[in-house]
């Protein structure tokens, strides 16, 4: 069992009959984490948070990547999320284990399959030199089960751009803002939308920005209200942070 949903099946074949309660046993009991020796993956992730655990490419070898991948894939995973994967090792990776590469954010998907698309999230970006944390941050919410618009490059330097996409802002559950430079994008959809806005600053910029240490300090002491910041260039976290609140209604 590696999602609450394969769990609540189970459940529901023992109370039909389809299914033995020792049966359900023998699947419920298996361990909740295989032992690599390198890495210990876990396999109960998704029952506890709705999601299977993702894998940081950055620092491990292709070839544990890949036994992890593995891991997970023979347990039934799919859609297998793997951020900061240089395309060298993305290369290898392929050789032993089914992946879908996007290169400009350095993610890649193992396993590929099906995904639902539910509500609807914008992720929006002040400049093109934001696309690669932009696209781990929709991609992300894409592998977790998310609609996403992209809307990039409509920064304040245009704001123009950003006012000619009111309709998909105004209907989005959760916006992700991206931005370097003083990372006023987020500020601005921040007074104009009514839903949760999570700003990403990215080390775009030049010298005094201080690897986004500036859009960083800009975003924290943003004045609108409803604004939620991650880390500098953290497109994952951003874009899982915006796949929980925008599948939170549907949980109710």
């Amino acid at each position: 069992m590696d999602n609450r949903y394969d769990i609540l099946q189970l459940l529901r074949h023992v109370a039909d009959g389809s299914a033995t309660p020792e049966e359900a046993l023998s699947q419920l009991k298996r361990a909740p984490f295989e032992d690599l020796g390198y890495a210990k993956v876990d396999l109960h992730r998704g029952v506890r948070q709705g999601a299977a655990e993702v894998i940081y490419g950055a620092g491990k070898t292709p070839e544990q990547i890949a036994g992890i991948a593995a891991a997970m894939g023979e347990r039934g995973c799919q859609n297998i999320l793997i951020t900061r994967l240089s395309p060298e090792a993305a290369k290898l990776v392929a050789e032993t284990v089914p992946l879908d590469y996007h290169p400009v954010p350095r993610v890649a998907i193992a396993y590929p399959g099906e995904r639902r698309e539910l509500g609807h999230i914008v992720v929006a970006t002040g400049g093109t030199s934001d696309l690669p944390v932009a696209e781990e941050a929709a991609l992300t919410a894409q592998v977790l089960g998310n609609r996403v618009t992209r809307l990039y490059d409509v920064g304040v330097a245009g704001l123009h751009r950003l006012l000619a996409n009111l309709e998909p802002l105004m209907s989005a559950r959760c916006i992700v803002a991206v931005a370097g430079m003083e990372g006023a994008l987020a500020s601005v959809i921040g007074g104009l939308v009514d839903c949760p806005v999570i700003a990403v600053p990215t080390s775009v910029g030049y010298g005094a920005s201080f690897g986004g240490l500036s859009a960083l300090l800009a975003m924290l002491n943003s004045c609108s209200s409803g604004c939620s910041v991650v880390n500098i260039d953290n497109g994952f976290g951003a874009g899982y942070l915006a796949g929980m609140i925008n599948q939170m209604e549907g949980l109710e």
